[in-house]
């Protein structure tokens, strides 16, 4: 089931939302849980309905903390469901901390399995991180874990369980820290935007829904007219080459996301498109609007129409200000806009899936009385050639059978090269352009290119050069696709955004926009690149890391005070936020002097991205991809010694 179909028109104004003149279902007409929850206590009229939207994030501050995780009945879609939450709160309470203090955390678990909290984004100690399995042994039922650590930072953050799909069930909350110093961003007021998806459905049984078929939650797959759409358009030859090539890949190119709208609806700080969070502003106010992205499965694609966003922070980091009219936003993934809203006026906060098969929609308005249009949903996004690494100056209309032979085939769904034969790579037959490669120098499916001079591995040159290179394990029924000529993720808005400067005449960001604030602290350059392949098979939903999965690796090894670059190829046409935890990602995007630190990397399909890390914090840490049920196979642990 889809969410409500919005109208064509984005930035017209009326006293009277777009939403009300439209039929619902009852699967749409609904609180979300926190504004029930607000409502309830608040008496019954326009503005106070309106305020306790505005207000739905209930704020804890100060430096001792008590949360309980319990579960609890909600009604989200119309029909009542159990959700995980904190403090009865969904989402939990927004922690309000101060830069420089030493905060404690008292976390009960009133679950009947184990639980855990992590502090996402956060420099802490190991054992401070709630990842059961690494950093600690969980939160038993019934007992109470104290977290304790300093505060090494400021911006905007958020918390989720660590503990099985407990974070896809409401256990999540945002986390603001106020800078030691002035803040070197003005604004008059704000607010904390969390974006989320919910099902009624048991994450486990979406879980096994995708093992068993993955694309069950997949409506817009391709039709009949569809076909005769591409025909017209390509002609029958190009139209049959086309499908040819992806049906002998068993792939689609409408895989965009692997659970939609047709489960999920979309929300924003816990409440439904049917009644969406209002938030208030005054003539004159410039407006900090903080927008976590705290889904488990969804990447949204952010705009304000009839307004400019200057954004100014990036995973809590501040950024030299860059002015966008979109951006896309990660799971995990957090941005810090400034906003100046014009008086007698509302405006349609507008986040819509990658898959454009649903939005989580927000009310910024001047006057409680006064709504915003629904803006309409971009088409949804299709795949092309190049989003799964192909060189796309290949003569597409070669013929398919030679192709295989001479240069790259494509059997069953695995794309190889002249040095791979069968499932194995023949490392003899690859030519390295700079000498083969050593024994030595791989770890756990790692390039490791201690044993390789600078100019090898491509460091004379700002960023990744180094050749692509597909390890042994990538080969086999645990992979069904290699991006062999993977573009530059930098400078690529993401699929579906492309056009929109030229179609739309909409500013897009992308990480080549953004510059830390502030000079680089570490300016050495790394000492070895770390090549990671981000693998899976879409067809059996296998999720690994250079082929092998979690439960099948070994730790990513580094010495502490090392200076280290990850390149990160993904070899998949799923867009993949890759998460490290303990340390920065320092973002390359071309300024060496002003690299930007991040906590989650998005990455593009078919492409690569690259960025720097100091080791800098001793322990075991996790490193995984945070589409929660990519995490099981998609992960790996780091340690640093």
């Amino acid at each position: 089931m889809t969410q409500l179909k919005p109208p064509s028109h984005e930035t017209n104004c009326s006293s009277k939302s777009a939403l009300a003149s439209k039929g619902i279902s009852r699967r749409q007409f609904v609180f979300g849980a926190s504004a029930v929850l607000a409502f309830a206590t608040i008496p019954f009229s326009k503005h106070a309905v309106a305020s306790a939207m505005a207000q739905s994030l209930t704020q804890l501050s100060g430096k001792v903390f008590d949360l309980t995780i319990d579960y609890k009945i909600v009604n989200i879609t119309g029909e009542p469901a159990r959700a995980t939450v904190i403090n009865q709160l969904l989402p939990g309470p927004l922690l309000r901390w101060k830069e420089g203090d030493i905060v404690t955390l008292r976390v009960k678990n009133n679950l009947d399995r184990d639980s855990s909290l992590h502090w996402h984004g956060m420099i802490l100690p190991t054992g401070m991180d709630g990842v059961p399995g690494l950093s600690f042994g969980g939160i038993k039922p019934g007992e109470t874990f104290e977290y304790q650590f300093p505060v090494k930072q400021s911006g905007t953050y958020w918390y989720h369980s660590h503990s099985g799909f407990q974070e896809q069930t409401g256990a999540y909350g945002a986390i603001v820290i106020d800078p030691k110093e002035p803040d070197p961003v003005s604004f008059d007021r704000e607010y904390v935007v969390m974006l989320s998806d919910w099902s009624n459905e048991a994450p486990e049984s979406i879980y096994a829904n995708l093992k068993k078929q993955s694309d069950y939650y997949n409506y817009q797959e391709r039709t009949l007219s569809d076909l005769f759409s591409d025909i017209k358009k390509q002609g029958l030859v190009n139209t049959w080459k086309t499908r040819s090539m992806w049906n002998q890949q068993r792939m689609s190119d409408r895989d965009i996301s692997d659970v939609t709208g047709a489960t999920y609806t979309y929300l924003m700080n816990g409440n439904s498109p049917a009644q969406p969070w209002q938030a208030l502003f005054k003539a004159g106010e410039k407006v900090r609007l903080r927008v976590i992205n705290s889904s488990a499965m969804t990447i949204f694609d952010v705009r304000i129409p009839g307004l400019k966003m200057t954004v100014v922070a990036s995973d809590g980091q501040n950024i030299q200000p860059v002015i966008v009219d979109e951006f896309r936003i990660g799971v995990a993934e957090t941005y810090d806009l400034i906003v100046e809203p014009e008086a007698d006026n509302a405006y349609s906060l507008f986040a819509q899936s990658i898959d454009r098969s649903g939005y989580a929609i927000g009310n910024l308005t001047s006057d409680y009385g006064l709504s915003a249009n629904v803006p309409s949903m971009d088409p949804a996004p299709i795949l092309t050639h190049g989003d799964m690494g192909m060189d796309m100056n290949m003569n597409m209309d070669m013929d398919m059978e030679k192709m295989g032979h001479d240069h790259m085939a494509m059997s069953a769904g695995v794309m190889q090269g002249d040095a791979m034969q069968s499932d194995t790579m023949d490392h003899s037959a690859m030519s390295m352009g700079t000498g083969a490669m050593h024994g030595g120098a791989m770890q756990n499916g790692a390039m490791d290119h201690n044993s390789m001079s600078m100019a090898q591995i491509g460091l004379a040159g700002y960023g990744s050069n180094s050749e692509i290179r597909h390890l042994k394990s990538e080969h086999g029924p645990q992979v069904d696709m290699q991006a062999e000529t993977p573009k530059n993720g930098i400078n690529d808005p993401g699929i579906g955004l492309r056009e929109h400067q030229e179609k739309y005449h909409r500013k897009v960001l992308t990480y080549a926009d953004l510059k830390g604030l502030y000079p680089t602290k570490d300016k050495r350059q790394p000492s070895r690149e770390i090549q990671l392949h981000l693998t899976g098979n879409m067809d059996r939903y296998m999720w690994s890391i250079n082929g092998i999965k979690f439960a099948d690796s070994v730790p990513l090894e580094l010495a502490y005070g090392e200076r280290v670059r990850i390149t990160l190829v993904n070899d998949t046409m799923m867009t993949h936020p890759m998460h490290l935890h303990g340390m920065w990602s320092e973002l390359e995007t071309g300024d060496p002097e002003h690299i930007p630190r991040k906590h989650t990397v998005l990455v593009q399909p078919g492409s690569k991205v690259s960025y720097l890390v100091t080791a800098d914090a001793l322990g075991q840490w996790a490193y995984h991809c945070h589409l929660l049920y990519h995490m099981p196979g998609m992960f790996r642990k780091v340690v640093v010694k």
